[in-house]
This record gives C-alpha cells, sequence and structure tokens, in this order.
C-alpha cells in the first residue's frame, strides 16, 4: 500500500467536515460527506452505490449468499469541532514517535474508513480469486448512540453476510466484546409559578432532587464479566421548564445511562429503575425508554477472530491484541441479527473528542494492511 496515498485519502475526508450537530443523521453536512465526498471514492473503484432511506451509502460486490461474505461498516459522522482549533486541516505534525495526521474525526472514524477504503481498493484491483459477498456500508450515524441508521442499512443489503466488521479506532486492537446501553428519561411534572410565591407552584426541580435520591438505594445486578466488569447507571443530563426567569419549574427530565452487560434484558433494567422512582401527590413521575444499543460478545477463539488473526498472519502483522469496550457500538446489533460482528480499528480511542485529535502515518498504515488481509482471508 501506498503510504503517501494512504495519507492524501484520509486528509480528503478530514477536511470535508461531517460534524454531529441536534439534526443527527439528518444533519445535510453529513448526508453531503456521504454523497459528494465518499460515493464517487466508491464508485470509482467500479462500484455501484445507493443510498437507503437514512442516506446510507452502500456498495455490494460478489455473490450475496455466499457464505464466505463481509459486512464493512464505517461511518460519516463525527464530534463536533468542540474546543479543537483548526480542526478541518488535516496537517501533519511530527510527534515522539513519528508523523501523524491532525484532524476532527480522524482517531475515531475517518482513518478506519480511509483504512477500508484502500484494503477495498486493493482487494478488488485483484479480483481473480475473489470468492464471497463483500457489503460496504458509510453509515449516516457515528456519534448518535443508537442502531437507527444500522437498520435501515441492514433492510436494504441483499444479504446478511457471515461477518461484520465495525470500522472505528480501536488502536488496532480486536474487541472481544463491548457493552449496551439503555437511555431512560425520568419526567418530574410539577406546576409553575412566579418564583416571589413558590407556595402557589409545585416545583419540579425539588420532586427531582427526591428522585436522585431514590436512585441511589437502587440495587444494580451483582453479575460481573470478567472482561467489562458490572454494570453502570449514570445520570448524564438534567433540563427544567419553562426557560423563563423567576419561574419555580413545572417540568424536570433527568436522562439516565444504565450501561447493559452481554445477555442482559434491557426492559428488566427498566422495569427495576420505574420501579424505584417514585414520588407522592402532588408530583407526578413518568419513566420512559429512550435510545438503545445492544451489547456484543464474541469468543476468542470463534470463527471471525480466528479469520480477523489470520489475516494479520497473511499480512505479515503481529497477532492483534484485544480488549473489551465499555462503549455501545453497532456490532451489537449486527450480533442479534445473525451476523458475527466485532469491532477494530487504526485511530487511538484516548484520542476521541480530544481537542487535538491525531493519528500516526504508522498506525493508519497497519489498519489498512490488517483490513486488506481480513478481506483476502474471508473472501479468497
Amino acid at each position: 500500500m501506498n503510504s503517501q496515498s494512504l495519507i492524501n485519502l484520509v486528509s480528503e475526508l478530514v477536511r470535508f467536515p461531517s460534524p454531529q450537530t441536534d439534526r443527527m443523521e439528518s444533519e445535510p453536512r453529513v448526508q453531503s460527506f456521504i454523497g459528494e465526498c465518499v460515493a464517487p471514492m466508491v464508485e470509482r473503484l467500479g462500484l455501484k452505490t445507493r443510498r437507503d432511506a437514512m442516506g446510507n451509502l452502500i456498495a455490494e460486490v460478489g455473490r450475496p449468499g455466499s457464505s464466505r461474505s463481509v459486512l464493512l461498516m464505517t461511518y460519516a459522522m463525527t464530534h463536533p469541532q468542540s474546543r479543537m482549533t483548526d480542526p478541518w486541516n488535516a496537517r501533519i505534525i511530527e510527534t515522539p514517535q513519528g508523523p501523524a495526521i491532525r484532524g476532527r474525526g480522524i482517531s475515531e472514524q475517518k482513518a478506519a474508513l480511509a483504512a477500508a477504503l484502500v484494503a477495498m481498493e486493493t482487494l478488488l484491483a485483484g479480483q481473480r480469486g475473489f470468492d464471497g459477498h463483500l457489503v460496504f456500508v458509510l453509515s449516516s450515524a457515528g456519534e448518535t448512540g443508537r442502531h437507527d441508521a444500522a437498520r435501515a442499512a441492514l433492510e436494504d443489503i441483499t444479504s446478511l453476510p457471515q461477518f461484520g466488521l465495525v470500522a472505528l479506532g480501536t488502536n488496532n486492537r480486536l474487541a472481544l466484546g463491548n457493552k449496551g446501553r439503555i437511555d431512560v428519561d425520568v419526567v418530574v411534572h410539577g406546576k409553575a409559578s412566579h418564583s416571589s410565591t413558590p407556595w402557589d407552584g409545585i416545583n419540579a426541580i425539588e420532586g427531582l432532587r427526591q428522585v436522585l435520591d431514590q436512585l441511589r438505594s437502587l440495587a444494580l445486578p451483582e453479575r460481573e464479566h470478567p472482561g467489562l466488569g458490572r454494570v453502570t447507571l449514570t445520570p448524564t443530563r438534567v433540563v427544567t421548564g419553562p426557560d423563563a426567569t423567576h419561574t419555580v419549574q413545572d417540568v424536570a427530565t433527568l436522562t439516565l445511562d444504565r450501561r447493559l452487560l452481554p445477555g442482559e434484558d434491557p426492559d428488566s433494567a427498566l422495569r427495576a429503575i420505574a420501579a424505584c422512582v417514585g414520588l407522592p401527590s402532588p408530583w407526578r413521575v413518568e419513566v420512559k425508554q429512550g435510545p438503545f444499543m445492544y451489547p456484543c460478545e464474541i469468543a476468542a477463539d470463534g470463527p471471525l477472530a480466528k479469520a480477523i488473526r489470520a489475516g494479520h498472519t497473511r499480512a505479515g502483522l503481529p497477532a492483534p491484541g484485544v480488549f473489551y469496550s465499555h462503549s455501545a457500538l453497532d456490532a451489537g446489533f449486527l450480533q442479534q441479527k445473525g451476523c458475527e460482528a466485532t469491532m477494530f480499528g487504526p485511530g487511538r480511542m484516548e484520542q476521541f473528542h480530544s481537542d487535538d485529535e491525531f493519528i500516526l502515518v504508522s498506525e493508519l498504515e497497519h489498519g489498512a494492511a490488517a483490513y486488506l488481509g481480513f478481506l483476502q482471508e474471508v473472501l479468497r
């Protein structure tokens, strides 16, 4: 693989901003990145592309239904600029470990996307002996914390592949599992009044304080996973209303992040939270389920892990390190649908959302070679 071509490609991806906004997958810059930046790249490989209901880019090559089949799931959306200066320039910087490329999303989504595109290009350039079905998906998600885009893509592809590779930065390690997540909104209803006469109102903030006290007593499952530890319940957001000065608030919404272990029932987690919270009159409490993502786990000696290790050997790389992720990913959704899936790729996880996000050129080269080795191992 040509190092400069990889650098040029990932730089082009970074220089086309595709940040998360409140419009999520419908954000025009995300959709433009897919259609105007990446689609032409894929079509130059000789592949026909199409867009599904959520704007995901899909390309397929080979024999649908083949037992030798791979889904490459890549992502368009990145973290917003936040406090990062000059995030879309994609400039080369020098580090103690060697040259690196700096830019928003390069460690999380865009280095893995570049590596996947280059691996596909190399694979298809020598199609002789290609035997199988390769599905490439560029998801309009990436930061949304839900499976909506992945669901739309799977409904559009010809047949579900045997293996799924979620192409995101993992420090080039193989994920053996990840936690799932269910978001839960606890909504406390009160009554608004002017704050000069608080006795005329029912303060939803005071009710929410009592809810937080109740949640401290919630007994979480004691099961401990050897790689993922125990589940967690974390308050992540509080919103109150009405948005007005000098007003006793009549509604307060608390969002909870409940992490799930592989095999855990999300409905049971939701019921436990609902049973824990409750306020006397005059307050009223609602418990609502928000976005949800499945947990995932693969066997270290299972077919997918073996194919990835064999691909590394084929590429002349050492066997990948393994890890477990506390983040929620689309791999769990693919598993639920019958596609054995995991996450691995170039990009340092500690760089995600940072103010100085970068990737070493050597790590990018390693990731592209690992992807190619895996594709060759499965599809030839």
